[in-house]
């Protein structure tokens, strides 16, 4: 099915376009990247297809049968609203039934029996069930609990993790055609979360457009990527890796097309400025094509690419050294007792699920914060670079070059020279006519990898760098891997981008939780790996940090045999067996005529499909019932 169908769209803001005379198609089942600079239109073009921003010139056709449905990046919530009543608020009768079931089976309160009667003989006329195990498991993997909670209440990343969950939620419900766009849709989101959402999309077969600078997110989830660049729209299919290569031949080719159009430009001009007075048909027309040829040979090749050798301030022999360092917020343990002594040149990766601790800690090697116990010795030639996620801070609006030459006029490099100020941002893509922008007029992650290039020409050894990645897009991404990989001081980072930390970490601090902190000798790949292999085969322990007094990793909890079942789980147990009772039917039926010998190929194969489908949710539902029913 045709879902869209953009011809000739363009639009501008201030004074010149952001795009100019594009046009694509999405059908049903696409799953497509869209790739660009930060401030180039890539968000302004999902509002266009939102219908929440009209175009300059062009057409945008939505079949009427679609449904569109965006994921922003800064997401739009009443303060005094309940989680529960923004993620249903759709005011159907299934979703209604389902916000009033679960409202009433909350955990740790004891339900009205007249109300919850009333309400499971609502979910049961309106065959909700299903979806509610679906409901139940967007919140759970989005670690959404406490539906009551207030969303003035949330941080910015559970905000992001609630509107993430109603947008599921709205596209499994009732939506048979929609076209999903999601804006950075990994933004705070640990790892685990990712890998769950990546599965997710994959197994509900939406049709996607998304904007990520996730790269193995977009590698898994996408077939297709669509670049703007210098106000153009480039279509590769395919992958990640295969798009580099694509994108590179494009702009070798255009390159060499650029400047054979120079050299007849040249010709023309000199040809031109003879200023022909008998203007025949022939010159006419030569006269004419020289405003083409112009324009060919204007084109501006962006990619300079400039090789910083960079002049580290020197470091010293004493780098940090962490001792017996105790940290803990009223029960929550964050370092007990952490020894560890830095070393030149170190590459450190620090992951762990959001709230063990892993901001304190870099706040505590800044010095920002002090530990309750132990010592933190800082090498006096220490110089920290600390991006954080609060962002830019300015007193007062001033244009981009003004703030970089407020820092300094240069930067030196290894060989005695100097990049300046100008040149220094050119490298992180601001050209000079962006260079002499007002910072308020900066896009989100204009801003944001402004700040970055901030820290880095201040020329600090010691770079900490919390959440980088975070809404900076995928060529911003690949300079600061390249500036970082020559980069010869200490670096740490803290991220969920597992491409961006395979590239760049040489070990791990994997904060557990309780003030267990293990240090693993290798990549966040090979951590993940390492974790999914650990029960069953043998390889190398991460070692404990300090092991005199970090306990090893608890295993994983067994089911609590003594705990009391709730109502809720017992009105599970009973649904799963009536479920899995009916599976079992279906299978046999299913069996029973595909031993029959007599049903077409057409007809067979919808069925042997099924029948693996029907298996999966025994197991599934079986590994359940099992769980449930262990309980007393």
């Amino acid at each position: 099915m045709h879902y869209v169908t953009v011809e000739g769209l363009t639009k501008s803001y201030g004074a010149g376009p952001l795009f100019k005379d594009i046009s694509f198609h999405i059908e049903e089942g696409d799953k497509i990247a869209l790739v660009a600079l930060n401030g180039t239109g890539k968000s302004t073009l999902l509002r266009i297809l939102c219908g929440q921003e009209t175009p300059d010139a062009g057409t945008v056709w939505i079949h009427k049968d679609v449904t569109v449905v965006m994921l922003e990046q800064q997401n739009a919530f009443n303060p005094g609203e309940t989680i529960s009543r923004h993620i249903f608020s759709q005011g159907h009768p299934v979703l209604s039934a389902i916000r009033d079931y679960e409202m009433l089976t909350e955990e740790g309160e004891e339900p009205d029996l007249d109300k919850l009667t009333k309400a499971i003989e609502r979910m049961d006329e309106l065959n909700a069930w299903h979806f509610d195990s679906k409901v139940k498991q967007i919140l759970g993997k989005l670690n959404i609990h406490h539906m009551e909670q207030l969303m003035g209440s949330l941080s910015g990343g559970q905000v992001k993790r609630v509107a993430l969950a109603k947008v599921l939620i709205d596209i499994g419900f009732e939506h048979r055609h929609t076209l999903l766009i999601m804006d950075e849709p990994t933004n705070h989101l640990d790892v685990g979360m990712i890998e769950w959402l990546e599965n997710y999309l994959d197994q509900e077969k939406v049709t996607l457009l998304l904007v990520t600078h996730d790269r193995y997110f977009l590698d898994s989830v996408c077939n297709e990527i669509m670049e703007l660049d210098q106000q153009q729209l480039f279509i590769y299919k395919g992958d990640y890796e295969n798009y580099l290569e694509k994108k590179a031949t494009r702009e070798e080719m255009a390159k060499s097309s650029v400047e054979k159009a120079r050299n007849v430009f040249r010709k023309e001009l000199e040809w031109m400025r003879k200023q022909p007075k008998a203007r025949t048909t022939k010159s006419k027309s030569r006269i004419d094509a020289f405003a083409e040829v112009k324009e060919k040979a204007s084109v501006r090749l962006e990619k300079q690419q400039l090789e910083l050798n960079v002049k580290m301030t020197r470091l010293g022999g004493k780098i940090i050294e962490m001792k017996k360092v105790y940290k803990a917020y009223g029960d929550l343990q964050i370092l007990k007792g952490f020894d560890y002594t830095f070393k030149r040149g170190e590459r450190v990766g620090v992951v762990g699920k959001n709230g063990v601790g892993k901001s304190t800690f870099l706040n505590m090697l800044l010095g920002l914060e002090q530990p309750d116990s132990g010592k933190i010795n800082t090498g006096e030639t220490i110089v920290f670079g600390n991006y954080d996620q609060r962002g830019l801070v300015i007193k007062e609006d001033m244009r981009v070059i003004e703030f970089v030459k407020n820092i300094a006029e240069n930067f030196p490099l290894a060989d005695g020279t100097k990049v300046s100020a100008a040149q220094f941002l050119q490298l992180f893509l601001f050209p000079p006519e962006k260079q002499y922008t007002y910072i308020s007029k900066l896009s989100g992650g204009e801003k944001r990898r402004l700040h970055l290039l901030s820290i880095l020409f201040r020329n600090p050894n010691f770079l900490v760098l919390d959440e980088p990645t975070n809404d900076l897009d995928l060529p911003t991404l690949s300079i600061l891997e390249d500036f970082l990989l020559d980069f010869q001081g200490c670096l740490i980072i803290v991220s969920h981008d597992r491409y961006f930390m395979d590239k760049l970490v040489d070990h791990l601090f994997v904060f557990e939780g309780q003030g267990v902190v293990s240090d693993f000798p290798g990549n966040y790949t090979q951590y993940r790996e390492w974790e999914k292999d650990k029960p069953g085969q043998e390889k190398e322990e991460p070692k404990p940090v300090p092991a005199a007094t970090t306990a090893a990793p608890a295993p994983a909890a067994p089911v609590d045999k003594g705990r009391k079942m709730s109502f809720k789980e017992k009105r599970e147990l009973e649904l799963l067996e009536k479920e899995i009772a009916d599976l079992e039917k279906e299978k046999e039926t299913l069996d029973a005529k595909m031993a029959s010998g007599t049903l077409p190929y057409a007809e067979l194969e919808p069925i042997a499909r099924r029948v693996g489908e029907v298996i999966n949710l025994l197991d599934e539902k079986g590994m359940r019932w099992l769980e449930l029913s262990e309980l007393s």
